[in-house]
């Protein structure tokens, strides 16, 4: 699973913190992911996605020895930014990240779980709609919920989606899903830390787009 496998996300310490620069690193490789699902209608999570990167990298950047972890951004955006925060900056664009995160996280842990449509075993419509509703339809409104609902009849075959992410190979099933399992151990270490950061830090904001 090249497109996966390629870039790791690295295990986490005992104490869940997220290293900021390794962060980066591996998350920057995953707005490819969307190019898989086909659809355009999927470009606008992988913009969103890139966008948010962007701004967290930016904040990181002016001060690398300050910002160690994701946890540093948000303490000091907090004690800057006083009553606009949370929704400001970086803790505003990871809340957002995080959630295209899940949304990939779910989908594909939809795949290795084997579920699916015992009519249409070869669509991943099932496992699509699943990851869109638990992690972001709440986060929108009528409008952008119907299109979505669009897109999610568009998502590809099954074996066209694990062949776009075997970058075109050719692999069995069951390897290609073997793989997906090896990524989401510590990919779904990381986003469960983040969303635990958030609660943890009363950052969570819960409003529509």
């Amino acid at each position: 699973m090249s497109l996966l496998l390629d870039n790791q996300f690295k295990e986490l310490p005992p104490d869940g913190a997220v290293d900021t620069k390794l962060f980066l690193e591996a998350v920057s490789h995953l707005p490819h992911f969307f190019d898989c699902l086909g659809s355009t209608v999927f470009s606008v999570i992988k913009s969103d996605i890139n966008g948010n990167i962007t701004k967290i990298r930016a904040v990181y950047l002016k001060d690398p020895e300050r910002y160690v972890t994701l946890q540093d951004i948000l303490e000091v955006e907090r004690e800057a930014h006083g009553a606009a925060w949370p929704k400001v900056g970086a803790t505003l664009a990871l809340m957002w990240l995080k959630r295209g995160l899940r949304f990939i996280q779910i989908l594909l842990q939809s795949l290795v779980d084997g579920e699916r449509d015992e009519n249409n075993p070869n669509l991943i419509r099932v496992n699509v709609t699943k990851a869109y509703e638990q992690a972001l339809k709440r986060y929108h409104g009528w409008i952008v919920q119907k299109i979505f609902s669009t897109a999610l009849y568009a998502a590809p075959y099954k074996s066209n989606f694990l062949k776009a992410l075997s970058k075109g190979e050719e692999v069995k099933e069951e390897d290609c899903l073997a793989n997906v399992h090896h990524f989401l151990v510590n990919y779904t270490a990381t986003v469960d830390a983040i969303y635990k950061m958030y609660t943890d830090l009363n950052a969570e904001l819960d409003y529509t787009v």
